[in-house]
């Protein structure tokens, strides 16, 4: 949540008067009267949103807003400029420096009020936005915190399975969320004992049998919540080893029984998997790792949006490229 004041920002008194009596009963307000002095009260207070006059004497609004947005530190607070109706021609230039909004002066009291408080209300959501993505990342790393994966597999196979959904037709909303989603489809590893993520060699089937209850320790520990990408990453943790011709686990489902989230997901998982070098396996290369898959069509994989994976492999290998590039760093 924003917890800093807002800043009005104007040269002539009366209007930072007038500002203030508005917005001073619902917020903490600070106040500046130069382009030079905003720059200083930034730095001190960090605002959660700015009320910025254009026309000043040492540095205009403009001059102003793009330092601000130049800078990692308050690139991304709000500025609305405040300024007289027959200044309105230069809203682009307004804009191109990063404004949000503009308030017209005269100011009226009840448009102040209700400008404020959508932006604000915008910096709160962007705000819990950005916590909801890190728990999911949290998330997504403690399920396989023990494992022998580098951790850059479950981003980068969450950007497969999106990439793959959009090119089926899934909305763009819902691609967001698989990707998120699918990062968190080995949640249930973090309750699999360490000596078998962690084993070089094959598993015997009792070491086997452990390793299968991640789907089900997965899809209890996500499925608590009701909101919408967690019932979705629920749904992926327990159904994302199931297999189209119903030899997979945990309870054979078949075909279009298998939520289509998962058929995608296990595509995602299975191609980034075969890609990486792991303590029992090299590597594999491209050729190999298509066919592969190709034999395991209608077998592992839902042959239809297999078919379509391989349509969409350029771009696939440019994510690869694009995530590996950020491992390397």
């Amino acid at each position: 949540m924003p917890h800093g004041p807002i800043l009005i920002v104007d040269d002539e008194p009366i209007n930072l008067a007038k500002l203030g009596t508005i917005l001073e009963s619902d917020y903490r307000l600070v106040f500046a009267s130069s382009g030079q002095e905003a720059l200083t009260a930034v730095a001190k207070h960090c605002p959660s949103l700015i009320l910025l006059d254009i026309n000043m004497p040492d540095m205009d609004g403009y001059t102003v807003c793009r330092q601000l947005k130049a800078d990692p530190r308050f690139e991304s607070i709000p500025v609305l400029f405040v300024t007289a109706l027959a200044e309105m021609g230069n809203e682009k230039e307004g804009f191109a420096a990063g404004c949000v909004d503009y308030l017209i002066k005269p100011v009226c009291p009840d448009i102040v009020k209700v400008r404020v408080k959508t932006h604000l209300s915008l910096v709160r959501s962007a705000q819990l936005e950005r916590s909801y993505r890190d728990a999911v990342f949290m998330l997504g790393k403690a399920g396989h915190f023990n494992d022998n994966d580098t951790g850059v597999h479950i981003w980068r196979m969450g950007a497969f399975s999106r990439a793959l959904a959009k090119s089926w037709g899934w909305h763009e909303h819902h691609c967001e969320q698989l990707e998120l989603a699918a990062a968190m489809h080995d949640m249930g590893k973090i309750g699999v004992p360490e000596s078998i993520l962690r084993k070089p060699g094959e598993l015997t089937p009792e070491e086997r049998a452990i390793m299968q209850t991640h789907a089900r320790i997965g899809y209890e520990i996500l499925s608590e919540s009701e909101a919408p990408l967690f019932k979705m990453a629920a749904e992926i943790a327990l159904r994302h080893h199931e297999h189209w011709n119903g030899k997979g686990y945990p309870d054979g489902l078949a075909g279009d029984a298998i939520p289509e989230s998962a058929r995608i997901v296990i595509i995602a998982d299975v191609f980034d998997a075969l890609s990486m070098v792991r303590p029992y396996k090299p590597a594999w290369p491209l050729d190999k790792i298509l066919g592969h898959m190709r034999e395991q069509s209608g077998l592992m994989f839902d042959p239809k949006i297999l078919e379509h994976f391989f349509g969409i492999i350029p771009n696939i290998l440019k994510i690869q490229q694009t995530w590996n590039a950020r491992n390397t760093q």
